[in-house]
């Protein structure tokens, strides 16, 4: 609340009276400013206090010490002042307050100027009006400042589609040119040439402007029917400038502002990428429940223009999952909420797709809780997929990462899938999947033997009908049709041939075949052609990854040489040749490089250390002075540095 403590003008607040003097200045105030003021004339007026403890206490004085000067300057010179743009907001919200009207004096007093004044508005330049606008802005709690407020906001907001191909210039705007100039050089000619710049020279001026006035704003654009794509870059704009410059607490009203305004556009005038950028901000302000929903339904609206990076949002704090899957779940209901037969096949299949693309993305998530992962299967429906590849890969990367769930787990999971939208390789590709369980093996080959037998019945149809008399002679079908009955033998020749290539007999017992091995179906490993690959790479050094892993190659060795010796094939490797190739990798220090020649590393001595004692050979090193390599690198924390040069990230 402010308060206006009254005791003397504030033109001469540090002077001391007395009590003679006071009195007359007290008689000099009844006759000078109650005389234009009916507030204070009632006050003074009802007072019986002395002129020793008179106090006159102003609640919620507009515009504070600086608009009591403007109205005392008026009293004193005769109801005489001069009233600009710069401040007709303070002496009109002051002459309101203190019902300064012709009632008072029976003349035009400053509330009448002020108004009079106002009607010029019209006049006003673009700068003048911005000046107007932020004073307002300042008055707010005045209630009476409202109108003054609106007349302010329809004139600016009325100059916009006419400046809408020019910027004013408020440093040579002028009354006869109503506060618009087309041009004020060369140079800011040339600078509108682009469509771009002439639709939104005012973004920057409005920044001025607060929550308040700008929620006032977009509304009167609204009403004046202002393009909406135009509106959305603004606030867009708006928040953005905003938010890095002003302080932390007030960052969250200006973003509630932005969305509920946001929210109340055309929202095919609105672009998703930027609603995401502002719900990144928004999650990490707290925003209210009411603007947190607008802005997912504003963005669920049009979530088939989202992509996979908008969605990876990560989880807020407390929260195990890597990324927000709730967020996602609520995004794609309230995609759904306006019913699937109002969303078309294709925005359908659009956001279906990038369901299956974000499952395959959080799919390796240890903390993804089956109930989620299904949850995001289903939420969509099943009209949305051709296909159900991609979502079958994603749930193999899921149960890749979750290999410690239960059956029961699984065949929910695995529940989800339509098998008759799976490709013959992926239901393949499932029964020979150790990861599934056996009865969705069984459901894929058993999907596809109906596939097969449904092919077999149509082919059969089509050749009776094939068969079927129908000529030019004998048979009343048109020429039309019978050239469409030829096109259509022609494909059943097609289908006839292609299924007598198939044997359902074999087929049959191939799967019985399939089914009784489902429990041994990965077998053994082909150790011999591990082997032989380890063996290969070693001899292939001009190749082009033998070249660019050249640094490495001690750490190479050593994984090559442990698959190996895990497939009891350690002695296929020359091991004298090996010890010599690795001891020529040590320098001075007793650190090793990672082949020779290279500087070297605690990563490499490792490896080298690992290779010698795969054959027995440590007792060839100086293991002093290996060990004394290794404790030069500890820092004082007692961690260690990768080399000489203190590397500290070693993975």
């Amino acid at each position: 609340m402010r308060s206006f403590f009254w005791w003397v003008p504030p033109l001469h607040s540090g002077i001391c009276w007395g009590g003679s003097v006071f009195t007359k200045f007290l008689q000099y105030l009844q006759k000078i400013i109650a005389s234009y003021s009916g507030k204070l004339s009632k006050l003074l007026g009802k007072s019986k206090a002395t002129s020793r403890n008179l106090k006159v206490v102003l609640h919620d004085f507009p515009g504070g010490a600086e608009s009591f000067e403007l109205i005392s300057r008026f009293c004193y010179n005769h109801g005489s002042t001069d009233i600009t743009p710069s401040n007709i907001s303070l002496l009109y919200c002051a002459a309101q307050f203190m019902e300064m009207n012709n009632s008072v004096t029976g003349t035009h007093n400053l509330l009448e100027k002020s108004e009079k004044s106002f009607e010029e508005i019209r006049y006003w330049t673009w700068s003048e009006l911005l000046m107007a606008l932020k004073q307002c802005q300042d008055l707010l709690s005045a209630a009476n400042s409202l109108s003054l407020l609106e007349k302010c906001l329809d004139t600016l907001v009325a100059r916009l589609p006419l400046t809408s191909e020019a910027s004013p210039c408020p440093s040579t705007s002028s009354p006869d040119s109503s506060g618009i100039r087309f041009s004020c050089d060369t140079r800011s000619t040339e600078s509108l040439k682009t469509s771009s710049s002439r639709a939104t020279w005012w973004f920057e001026d409005l920044l001025v402007l607060g929550p308040n006035l700008v929620e006032m704003l977009v509304k009167s654009m609204i009403s004046r029917k202002l393009d909406h794509v135009i509106i959305s870059r603004f606030l867009f704009y708006y928040q953005k400038s905003k938010f890095y410059t002003v302080k932390s607490d007030a960052k969250r009203t200006f973003v509630e502002t932005v969305i509920d305004m946001l929210y109340i556009l055309d929202q095919s005038c609105v672009s998703c990428k930027s609603l995401f950028g502002i719900l990144r901000v928004a999650l990490n302000l707290n925003i209210n429940k009411s603007s947190r929903n607008k802005l997912e339904s504003m963005i669920g609206s049009q979530l088939d223009q989202a992509i996979l990076d908008n969605l990876l949002v990560p989880s807020p704090r407390g929260i195990n999952y890597l990324y927000d899957v709730n967020l996602v779940l609520r995004l794609l209901k309230s995609f759904l909420s306006g019913g699937i037969c109002q969303a078309s096949p294709t925005r359908l299949r659009r956001v279906a797709a990038l369901v299956d693309l974000y499952m395959a993305e959080v799919a390796p998530d240890p903390c993804l809780k089956p109930s989620k992962f299904v949850a995001l299967a289903t939420v969509m429906p099943d009209s949305a997929r051709d296909s159900y590849d991609e979502l079958y890969h994603a749930m193999d990367m899921y149960l890749e990462v979750h290999a410690g769930l239960s059956e029961e787990e699984k065949m929910k999971i695995c529940c989800v899938l339509n098998y008759e939208k799976l490709s013959p390789q992926t239901c393949i590709h499932i029964s020979q999947n150790k990861k599934f369980p056996s009865k969705a093996a069984v459901q894929a080959l058993v999907s596809q033997q109906l596939k097969l037998k449904s092919l077999l019945h149509a082919t059969n149809n089509s050749k009776s009908y094939a068969d079927s008399p129908c000529s030019y002679a004998d048979s009343p079908c048109s020429a039309a049709e019978v050239g469409n009955a030829g096109r259509k033998f022609d494909a059943n020749e097609q289908l006839v041939l292609y299924a007598g290539k198939l044997d359902l007999a074999a087929d049959n017992v191939k799967l019985r075949a399939h089914l009784q091995g489902m429990q041994c179906r990965m077998g053994e490993l082909a150790s011999q052609k591990h082997v032989q690959f380890i063996v290969s790479v070693e001899k292939k050094k001009d190749s082009f990854e033998s070249v660019v892993m050249e640094h490495i190659r001690m750490n190479g060795a050593y994984w090559g040489l442990t698959a190996l010796d895990l497939l009891g094939k350690l002695h296929v490797v020359d091991v004298e040749e090996v010890v010599s190739w690795v001891l020529q990798c040590q320098h001075d220090s007793g650190g090793f490089g990672g082949n020779i020649g290279h500087d070297p590393h605690v990563l490499y001595t490792l490896s080298a250390v690992q290779v010698l004692a795969l054959f027995d050979k440590l007792d060839v090193l100086d293991i002093e002075k290996v060990a004394s390599y290794v404790a030069g690198l500890q820092n004082e924390d007692g961690s260690f540095s990768g080399d000489m040069w203190g590397e500290i990230d070693t993975r």
